[in-house]
């Protein structure tokens, strides 16, 4: 009599080679399915990063006159690209004095990615003539190696006699009191460095971060500071508001009871003054009338002479 809870045994990948797990037959059937499932969705995940390759080649085609433009507009103004490294905080904690001053020679970046994108991209540094190094463009390529890993390569820079900036950072002490020290002692060591290209995080943000949109680094102190101020000033604005309507309500306090007295008094004083004047107008009255008895008096004693 065969039962009804058979098992069936499957090598387990995560367990260890050799290990085998026991599943009853219908989870093994259940498992099956869910992996019949994900395989139709991977399938359909590759389709999707096929397609959005394809999107990404059209749209790269079509944002390469205008990042063109950007770089033509961008020559009008001096030290453009330089001042945007400083304001990136992770670029600027590589960038050296000299080195900041060598990039002030920099009159463009370019960022192309290669035809099918997925191989790689290269960085393309454009410079004036300069007492460091006697190239026009530097650059930096990132693309898959032979073995299928990432391989980075680098233009060799022909330094001037003297102006080697990489051996100056290399004679640098260590910095005291940072906790970890960085990947890399100056930009040039960045460029001329190829040790773990899968891992470059300056590449990195100049690819995805500067090259889509350096306006924003180079306005952010400036942008900064407007936010500040503006923030500054609606602070202030709501305290001289709050101060204000503190003083209004002691006013209106103050005031409501001012007048209050005031009207207690004026009324006080009314009613003395008429008071005043009504005993005035009393003893007035009482004089006259004393003067008409003495007058009535005198008559009736005249009256009563006549006779006798």
């Amino acid at each position: 009599m065969s039962s009804s809870n058979k098992k069936a045994k499957e090598e387990d990948p995560g367990s260890g080679e050799g290990d085998v797990r026991d599943y009853d037959v219908e989870i093994q059937k259940t498992l099956e399915e869910i992996d019949g499932c994900q395989n139709q969705i991977d399938g359909l995940n590759e389709k999707a990063s096929d397609e959005i390759l394809e999107v990404e080649k059209k749209y790269n085609k079509l944002r390469k006159p205008y990042f063109q433009k950007r770089n033509d507009i961008i020559k009008r103004i001096p030290n453009f690209w330089v001042t945007a490294f400083v304001n990136n905080k992770e670029i600027a904690e590589i960038l050296e004095e000299d080195e900041e001053d060598a990039l002030r020679f920099l009159n463009k970046l370019e960022v192309e990615e290669f035809e099918d994108i997925k191989s790689g991209y290269r960085i393309n540094f454009y410079f004036d003539e300069n007492p460091y190094f006697e190239n026009d463009v530097l650059t930096k390529e990132f693309h898959l190696g032979s073995s299928g890993d990432p391989a980075s390569q680098s233009t060799s820079i022909r330094w001037k006699e003297g102006a080697d900036l990489t051996k100056k950072a290399k004679t640098k002490a260590p910095l005291k009191g940072r906790k970890r020290p960085l990947k890399h002692r100056s930009f040039f060591d960045w460029f001329t460095d190829h040790g773990d290209p899968s891992s470059d995080e300056i590449a990195e943000l100049i690819k995805d971060d500067m090259w889509p949109n350096p306006l924003q680094y180079y306005l952010a102190p400036d942008m900064e500071v407007e936010n500040g101020i503006e923030g500054d000033g609606e602070e202030c604005e709501s305290e001289e508001e709050d101060e204000e309507e503190d003083g209004a309500d002691e006013g209106d306090e103050g005031g409501e009871g001012e007048e209050g007295d005031d009207s207690i008094v004026v009324v006080e004083d009314d009613v003395d003054e008429d008071d005043d004047e009504d005993e005035a107008v009393n003893d007035e009255d009482d004089g006259v009338n004393e003067e008409d008895d003495l007058l009535d008096d005198e008559g009736d004693r005249e009256e009563g002479e006549e006779p006798i």
